[in-house]
């Protein structure tokens, strides 16, 4: 007997929206075929009439000596997952490790430069900005993208938080989406939804996801949960692969507008898709390489987990 491609596809598709929510009397089969296709609402559709950075510009700050990894991570995920240009901005040393990764990334080795020292100013003395400093340098940029992912491999030298602290001002000057990675979980674990509904709340209604056997998202108005199967390998790396899909999503969910969004907001909506990316990514590289799957494997199965899950 031959079976359509198409009723193949659809359903594989069905058989993921199945895991994708712990089954909450609120929810049905319905809602959570509603939920995925408001994240393909907002998926920006390949076209030849579009130019190179229409479809994101993203900017990753963070990479030190130790820890080289995890921007790359973040920065190569934005890339795959369809943004057009990935920017690192890391320390000095991080730099030239950086960018052995990967061609594609744009290294700026900016961190580690030292604010301005505070004195008048006088004929003597030349002006602040003749004497670059990390956040004057990261600010040069930020004209030239969307949306910001801090924190990947950001470390915790004094120097560098100050410096990040600033670029976090700057950012907010100038409207740009930020992604931060990482924070505390809430002390209370026993009610992870009404902990992230709390947490939210008490740090302005930002969005705040986070991640554990179901991944929890709250806006302080609304909770969602995904539920997608990953893998029982919990290497080091998959969080910064979901604040590269993070950042993509959340550019392409605010560009795409609130009417699009059926009463949510447009950081929860991408929160929820880049969740189910990298737990389908997660999955897919652990069915073909089980116990040694590592996070570079699941960069691989980008392509096909988001044509599986937003393309079916």
């Amino acid at each position: 007997m031959a079976v359509a491609p198409g009723w193949l596809a659809a359903q594989a598709c069905q058989r993921v929206l199945k895991r994708a929510f712990s089954l909450h009397k609120a929810h049905s089969i319905k809602d959570m075929e509603n939920t995925f296709q408001l994240v393909k609402n907002i998926i920006p559709p390949l076209t030849s009439k579009k130019h190179k950075g229409q479809a994101g510009r993203i900017g990753i700050v963070g990479g030190c000596q130790e820890y080289t990894g995890a921007p790359y991570f973040a920065a190569i995920s934005a890339l795959k997952v369809g943004a057009d240009l990935s920017h690192v901005f890391c320390t000095r040393e991080a730099a030239p490790v950086i960018k052995s990764y990967s061609p594609e990334l744009i290294v700026h080795p900016v961190l580690t430069l030292p604010l301005p020292a505070r004195k008048p100013l006088s004929i003597s003395t030349p002006s602040l900005s003749d004497s670059p400093d990390a956040v004057h340098e990261v600010e040069k940029w930020l004209p030239r993208l969307h949306a910001l992912v801090v924190g990947p491999g950001l470390g915790r030298e004094d120097a560098l938080l100050k410096n990040v602290e600033g670029i976090l001002e700057a950012s907010k000057a100038r409207a740009i989406p930020v992604v931060i990675d990482a924070l505390t979980d809430p002390v209370d674990s026993s009610d992870r939804r009404g902990a992230g509904l709390r947490l939210s709340q008490a740090l302005g209604n930002v969005t705040v996801v986070q991640k554990g056997e179901q991944d929890v998202i709250s806006d302080g108005e609304q909770v969602l949960e995904c539920n997608l199967q990953g893998s029982n390998r919990r290497c080091g790396g998959q969080g910064d692969l979901l604040s590269g899909f993070l950042g993509v999503m959340v550019q392409w969910a605010l560009h795409a507008g609130p009417e699009k969004m059926n009463g949510f907001s447009p950081p929860l909506v991408a929160a929820f898709g880049a969740c189910s990316l990298t737990r389908q990514c997660s999955h897919q590289a652990f069915q073909k390489y089980g116990r040694s799957t590592t996070t570079s494997d699941m960069i691989p199965e980008i392509g096909p987990a988001f044509s599986r899950l937003f393309e079916t």
